[in-house]
């Protein structure tokens, strides 16, 4: 019995679904505290890029149909675990390089090439992880493979050995334990096991069942998605019909006899009255009939009839016109260049005035992204690609970034990419600011790194949820400082919060500190703690302002 490339097409979007219908869950197993790119939504929208190439192949070879999957998610692998699960799906495309159909030894054999290649590209493996599961899960196959090559019997028993595995992570992590929870990314994992495993199941003898769907209460993996397209099939009545009525005294009908009428011909009915009016809210397909029994209650005073479906229609199409043309504006920025300069550089940041000041510094691009919102590892390839220069360094700026960039060297074949590791914006500035064109490669990425890591990052922000974490009872809400993404302490207000963590973060030798501040930070706000943290810190320190205007961290303070 084998499966053939339909099969294995299904079985790869029905994963896909799976994790988008339950990313949020996954989402809340995250036990730091901060807003970030959750494993969850950095999973589901990796699987989300495979099942766009997977809807486009016509193949029904094993290997072709993997090979298109694994490309594709290699290219939108987001945040650590999203690149993890790209590197496992690309070595299990490898697996099944040149197969037309595959029996369950093949599909264990090719899932130990994908644990092989994720755990190569990590540079200390943590056990009690994504990788964990995975290769637990890979041994109990490739044992099962052994005893029956049945594909549903060991991919049967992948699934199980990965739950069993997913089980023992807060015993290898202890934080894991503390907290009450799983790995996030190994339950992720599981649970796009499982998607496929119910395709398998129920298909493969034939030409692979159908995926299963989303559930629909999930938003889409695009962070983008306009709500115009949001309640589509949502809209039962077409006509939004409101309309107040002027009370005649002599009637003596209670409004409720109005609401019982219209809900026996419409939905989202609202009726509001005083002594002098009643206020009237229905959706309908007649609202003619709406009116004609407002007028038994008196004067109609106002009237109001609206096409929602036509109003949808307008709007779904003003939303693609405006998606077209913010994609054509976004290909022309980063349309291809030839590499005519000797060296480039790219940053990853949010903010405009951030935007600006990386942009000031020599950054030919910078790719929106950071905490919450991490790039995909085709973003950053663009804006290489667009970059007119035969070496180009990548600043991540982010350690959730990190990875998904350096899969980003071996994608560009005409110019040489070297990837800074930058873990934090302030870091990203302090090394953009140590570059010398004079310096070899080697010696000026090992300078430009040495600036980074002198730097002190200091990080204001709140808390996304209600946590346990480092010692702190957390409230959802609660201002959170960190000093080089350790939580320090709790406060209730974010001046008071920057302005408490920068002077602990001033040492003796301290000649600088930025403040850079956010989006929800007034210009007088950040003075305020720019003045308070010179008066506190003394004329030997410069203390300086930018507005970054970035999203999330109401502070972000570099110290040198």
């Amino acid at each position: 019995m084998l499966i053939n490339g339909t099969c294995l097409r299904n079985a790869m979007i029905s994963g896909a679904n799976n994790i988008a219908n339950n990313r949020t869950a996954i989402d809340d197993l995250n036990i730091f505290p901060v807003p970030d790119g959750d494993t969850g939504t950095n999973m589901s929208m990796t699987m989300a890029s495979g099942v766009r190439a997977l809807e486009e192949i016509q193949s029904e070879a094993t290997g072709e149909v993997s090979k298109a999957a694994a490309s594709a998610m290699l290219r939108g692998a987001r945040g650590n675990s999203g690149v993890i699960l790209s590197l496992l799906f690309r070595g299990f495309s490898q697996g099944l390089e040149g197969t037309d159909s595959v029996d369950g030894v093949a599909l264990a054999n090719a899932l130990g090439l994908g644990v092989e290649a994720a755990y190569k590209a990590v540079m200390k493996p943590t056990e009690g992880t994504i990788l964990t599961v995975a290769r637990v899960a890979y041994e109990k196959g490739k044992a099962a493979a052994a005893i029956d090559s049945d594909p549903v019997y060991v991919w049967s028993t992948v699934c199980k050995g990965a739950y069993e595995a997913l089980q023992t992570t807060p015993d290898l992590l202890p934080v894991l334990k503390k907290a009450g929870v799983v790995d996030a990314g190994g339950k992720g994992l599981c649970i796009i096991f499982d998607g496929m495993l119910s395709v398998f199941k129920d298909g493969y003898l034939i030409t692979g069942q159908e995926p299963a769907k989303t559930t629909g209460d999930q938003e889409e993996t695009d962070y983008f998605r306009s709500a115009a397209a949001e309640f589509d099939q949502d809209i039962t009545f077409t006509y939004c019909t409101e309309f107040i009525v002027g009370r005649n005294p002599d009637v003596s009908m209670s409004p409720l006899e109005l609401r019982a009428y219209l809900e026996t011909i419409g939905d989202c009915v609202v009726v509001v009255d005083d002594d002098e009016i009643i206020k009237v809210h229905v959706h309908t397909e007649s609202p003619g009939l709406a009116l004609q029994e407002g007028i038994k209650f008196g004067q109609l005073l106002t009237v109001k009839v609206e096409n929602m479906k036509e109003q949808h229609r307008l709007a779904a199409e003003a939303n693609e016109k405006a998606k077209a043309k913010a994609a054509a504006e976004q290909a022309a920025k980063l349309a291809p260049t030839e590499p005519t300069e000797e060296i480039g550089f790219v940053s990853v940041a949010m903010g405009d005035g951030l935007i600006s000041l990386f942009q000031d510094l020599g950054c030919t691009h910078v790719v929106s992204g950071g905490q919450t919102m991490n790039p995909s590892t085709q973003d950053i390839v663009a804006a290489v690609l667009a970059t007119p220069a035969k070496l180009v360094y990548v600043l991540p700026n982010n350690k959730n970034i990190i990875m998904a960039a350096e899969q980003a060297i071996p994608l560009v074949q005409d110019r040489q990419i070297v990837v800074l590791p930058t873990r934090t914006v302030p870091q990203g500035l302090a090394a953009m600011l140590a570059f010398d064109p004079d310096l070899s490669q080697e010696d000026c990425a090992a300078q430009m790194m040495e600036a980074a890591h002198n730097v002190s990052t200091g990080q204001v922000t709140y808390a996304a949820r209600d946590s346990e974490y480092g010692g702190f009872k957390i409230k959802e809400g609660d201002i959170l400082a960190l000093e080089n993404g350790k939580l320090i302490f709790t406060e209730r207000d974010f001046v008071k919060a920057v302005c408490k963590l920068t002077r602990s973060m001033i040492k003796r030798d301290t000649s600088f500190v930025t403040l850079i501040y956010g989006a929800d930070v007034s210009e007088a706000q950040a003075e305020e703690a720019r003045k308070y943290i010179q008066g506190k810190a003394g004329n030997h320190v410069d203390v300086t302002v930018v507005n970054g205007g970035q999203p999330v961290y109401y502070f972000m303070v570099s110290v040198e």
